[in-house]
């Protein structure tokens, strides 16, 4: 079963463009992580390995922003969007066999329609588009992943910021032609119910449950103060792993485009000891999270799970 993968696992990585921005690296530009890709892979092995080092089991790819649509809008050919989703994987490939006797699942991550438009649509889920236009824009990034061979196949595909209950059938509909790729759902929430489209989440866990690829539920890229609330709202639908990996806990300003607030990474230990006990089994972070985060979750992972 596709939820077996992730059996023994409970440390995910956190933020990929945090940690690359603390390296001098230049994300303004609309692909985000995907441009250091092409221009300072190095920088994304090394942050790979200061998670893997701060006790991960399992990392996601620099490829969120990665898809055929965002690359043509900067000018790209398909191929080279593709190619960037392979190299994303290959490169996670070589921060883990630098720790050969630790065993760390590389996941293709892969963001929603929205994380293309590139004006915050992932956070409301009013895209306007076809459902045919999100199911398009998923099989063409799914059907790369499911071809590659050897250090470019991921273990698992992370479909992750989800915001709405129709982006996760369009993924289901998508999927529908790769039945043997395991793959982990994960959306975000504004509140301790509901999706950021206003629908149930536990309607979206629902039916993503009931898909042969599912190896996991989980909430992303939201308050990590809702996540202890959020986490029931699965687990009455769906016996899966749970996985919940939140934003820092600041707050993003728009107008300024700027984070506000404070992070404390204590303090999202103790509520990752919270989650643990509310049910979660993979616990890791979002935006601003780092590798000290992860370090306090398998903190409060031993004080839960001692014998891990």
């Amino acid at each position: 079963m596709a939820n077996a993968l992730l059996e023994d696992v409970h440390l995910l990585d956190g933020g990929m463009a945090t940690e690359l921005e603390a390296r001098g690296a230049n994300i303004d530009g609309p692909l985000w992580s995907a441009h250091v890709l092409e221009g300072a892979p190095e920088k994304i092995v090394a942050v790979h390995r200061a998670y893997i080092e701060a006790g991960a089991e399992c990392i996601e790819t620099a490829s969120y922003q990665v898809s055929r649509r965002g690359y043509a809008e900067c000018g790209y050919p398909p191929e080279r969007a593709d190619a960037a989703l392979l190299r994303a994987v290959e490169l996670a490939r070589a921060a883990v066999a630098a720790f050969p006797g630790r065993r760390v699942l590389v996941a293709a991550s892969l963001g929603p329609y929205g994380a293309a438009l590139h004006n915050g649509a992932e956070y409301t889920g009013a895209y306007g588009c076809s459902f045919a236009d999100l199911v398009r824009f998923h099989r063409e990034r799914i059907a790369v992943l499911a071809s590659a061979t050897g250090v470019q196949r991921p273990d698992l595909l992370a479909f992750e910021t989800l915001p709405s209950l129709e982006e996760a059938r369009a993924l289901a509909e998508a999927l529908s032609d790769f039945p043997e790729l395991p793959a982990w759902f994960s959306f975000t929430c504004p509140d301790n119910r509901h999706v950021a489209h206003s629908e149930l989440l536990r309607d979206c866990a629902a039916l993503v449950d009931s898909l042969p690829q599912t190896a996991a539920i989980g909430i992303n890229c939201t308050r990590p103060g809702l996540i202890a609330e959020l986490i029931p709202e699965i687990r009455a639908v769906s016996s899966k792993p749970i996985l919940v990996y939140p934003n820092s806990g600041e707050g993003w300003n728009a107008a300024h485009r700027c984070w506000t607030g404070t992070r404390d990474a204590g303090e999202f230990g103790v509520l990752a000891e919270s989650w643990f006990r509310a049910g979660a089994q993979i616990v890791g972070g979002c935006c601003r999270t780092g590798p000290e985060y992860v370090r306090a979750v398998a903190q409060a992972r031993d004080r839960i799970h001692p014998s891990a």
